[in-house]
Order: structure tokens, then sequence, then C-alpha cells
């Protein structure tokens, strides 16, 4: 097997991993506002995300910028328990006034970065010492985007399933996924090592 093609599979394990659930809670707690009509906006958003991530994973690794892991591992619960708490008080399809998609690009951005770093500690884990970092560093990054994309297709899959084949309403479908995620986060949030 190729270098490139073990960093890229490591880059997807790292997301679809059972024991990575907050990569996958965040991901749904971004998309879940989003029907499958909307895949031009999710599109956008993932880049967003994946621009602020490649921002820090590429600082980190590269040992341009420092960071504290205790309170990145904390930080990571925290951005899924505040997107995921924002879900529920949004009012019917205000996401899709382009200011309120603006501000969700920005927070992408913003949260991307601070995923970045719990990112690049994984990956400079398993790249340290190597004289093929560059190679590596973007494997590893493709595969992390591959996986992002992947759970958001099936994701917007499975609520097209929900909304429009079974015929749950949309505001109980956010409000069920938000609430429960947002649950999920606080515990998460206790557990860090940063309390």
């Amino acid at each position: 097997m190729s270098q490139f093609l073990l960093y890229y599979k490591l880059g997807l394990r790292y997301i679809l991993d059972i024991y990575s659930v907050e990569y996958i809670l965040f991901l749904i707690s971004l998309l879940v506002v989003f029907s499958i009509k909307d895949w031009k906006r999710v599109i956008i958003l993932l880049v967003f995300f994946i621009l602020g991530y490649t921002l820090t994973i590429s600082l980190a690794s590269f040992g341009v910028m420092k960071y504290n892991v205790d309170l990145i591992e904390f930080l990571l619960p925290l951005t899924i328990f505040f997107t995921s708490f924002t879900n529920v008080f949004k009012k019917k399809d205000n996401f899709r006034y382009q200011g309120n998609m603006n501000k969700n690009y920005v927070l992408a951005v913003l949260f991307g970065a601070i995923h970045g770093f719990s990112y690049s500690t994984y990956f400079v884990g398993i790249a340290k010492g190597s004289f093929r970092f560059w190679d590596q560093f973007l494997a590893f990054n493709l595969g992390v985007g591959s996986a992002q994309v992947a759970v958001s297709l099936v994701f917007l899959i499975i609520a097209f399933l929900f909304l429009s084949i079974i015929g749950i309403n949309r505001r109980d479908w956010l409000m069920v996924i938000s609430s429960g995620i947002a649950g999920v986060a606080i515990t998460l949030m206790f557990d860090s090592k940063f309390w």
C-alpha cells in the first residue's frame, strides 16, 4: 500500500471511527437545518469548515502555532453544544436568509479552526519524524475531508427519507436531533480534562 493511500485511509478513519463521534455530531448539528435541496449551501458550508481546519491543522502540524490540548478537547464539545443549542431557537427557514448564512459560514470557519487543532494532534502523532511529511499531510487532510463529505451526504439522505418520505415535521426533526446532540455535548464537556 502506498504512503499516500495509507494516510488517506487514516484521515478517513479518524472521522469515521466510532470513538470520534464528536466530529460526526458536529457535522450533523451543522447540517440538521438543511434538506437535500439545499445541497449548494451545504457544499459552501463544508468548504468554509474545511478551510478553517486546514489552516489550523497546517499551522499546528508544522509547529507554527502552539495550543493547549486540554483546552481544545473542551472546546470541541462546546462548538457542538453551541451549534445545536442555537439550532433549537432558529425560526422556521431562518437559515435560508443570506445574512444568516454568512454568520453560519463564519462559524464554520471558526469552529473548523478549533477542530483542526484536534486533527493536528492526531496527525503529528502518526507522522512524527517522517521525511514525506507534505505528502502525508495532504493525504490525511483529503481523507478527513472525504469522510466529512460522506457523513454529510448520508445524513442528508436520511433527512430526506424522514422529512419527505415518512413525513416527519421539519421543526420536530430539528428539535429532536439538535436537543439530543446538545445533551451529548454537555456530557462530553463535563468529561473533558479541562475541568
